[in-house]
């Protein structure tokens, strides 16, 4: 892994992101080694299950992380969505809703823990974040995203960056089971969540969640496939068109992302880890 983040600082890339799932190593600990194999890469999450963590607990170990990797983390927080996780981790489902608030509610709480409440515990040692650039100037830069209405409004209140998801909940299906949004849909989410930002729109950035990198000569064909393998949920047209997916080759993939920064604002782009190595002569590209 530490190889890995040698590698990706080496080709370019900004940040290392490490998903909170039960069943893949905890996230702190691997940002740590992640920092540790690299000198200038940043590291974060994307995104904590907020309900996994108790508030003050979350900001001891955001603080200790950014202090161990010199000011490097960026906290990404969520609201969770796998309901097979919380049943595993015996922690209770509780409605959209009350997730949502509990979200807030954590974001408002690391900004106190961040600046002086942590300090007053017994002892007196407990870190504070080298950076102060998130959570109003308290912490570390705080990244929110989603699709829905409720969770956008808190991310347009409150992140430094803004993700608008590229995955929707299939309604009456299980939590988790997801369907790709179309260019439409992120058109209409940017636009609302760019509203309720007011004049923060344009001192937040964009964060882009790519779901797959395709790269072929021939990039109707590879949508097509794609469509087929999605089970019609979307025509071939729409899946050319959506931003979530980067179809062609490394040359259209960047032009492709130069459209979605023009279109939509998306100038902070990931890609899920197994499509990284394929992504990198894009960030090459990208750079000149």
């Amino acid at each position: 892994m530490q190889e890995r983040c040698r590698r990706a600082e080496s080709a370019g890339f900004h940040t290392i992101f490490a998903p909170d799932h039960l069943g893949a190593p905890a996230p702190f600990p691997v940002l740590e080694a992640a920092a540790d194999a690299t000198e200038h890469l940043r590291v974060g999450t994307l995104v904590l299950n907020v309900p996994f963590w108790n508030p003050a607990l979350l900001a001891r170990d955001a603080a200790t992380l950014d202090v161990l990797c010199g000011g490097r983390l960026e906290l990404g927080l969520g609201a969770g969505h796998m309901k097979h996780e919380f049943d595993t981790a015996g922690i209770p489902w509780e409605p959209f809703g009350a997730r949502a608030h509990r979200l807030e509610e954590t974001i408002t709480q690391l900004r106190r823990f961040f600046t002086s409440d942590l300090e007053a515990l017994p002892g007196g040692h407990s870190p504070v974040p080298v950076q102060r650039t998130g959570f109003d100037g308290s912490g570390p830069p705080l990244i929110v995203g989603g699709t829905g209405d409720r969770v956008l409004s808190i991310a347009a209140r409150y992140a430094d960056i803004i993700g608008v998801a590229g995955v929707y909940q299939l309604p009456g299906r299980p939590p988790g089971t997801f369907r790709l949004g179309t260019a439409a849909e992120a058109d209409e989410r940017v636009r609302f969540t760019r509203e309720l930002a007011g004049a923060r729109a344009d001192d937040v950035e964009w964060n882009l969640l790519a779901q797959m990198v395709v790269v072929t000569d021939d990039r109707r064909a590879a949508a097509a496939d794609l469509v087929g393998r999605f089970g019609g949920e979307m025509t071939v047209e729409e899946a050319l068109e959506t931003p979530f997916l980067l179809i062609g080759t490394h040359a259209q993939i960047a032009e492709q992302l130069r459209a979605s920064r023009e279109r939509y604002g998306f100038s902070y782009i990931t890609v899920h880890e197994p499509y990284y190595e394929a992504f990198e002569p894009v960030v090459e590209l990208m750079r000149g």
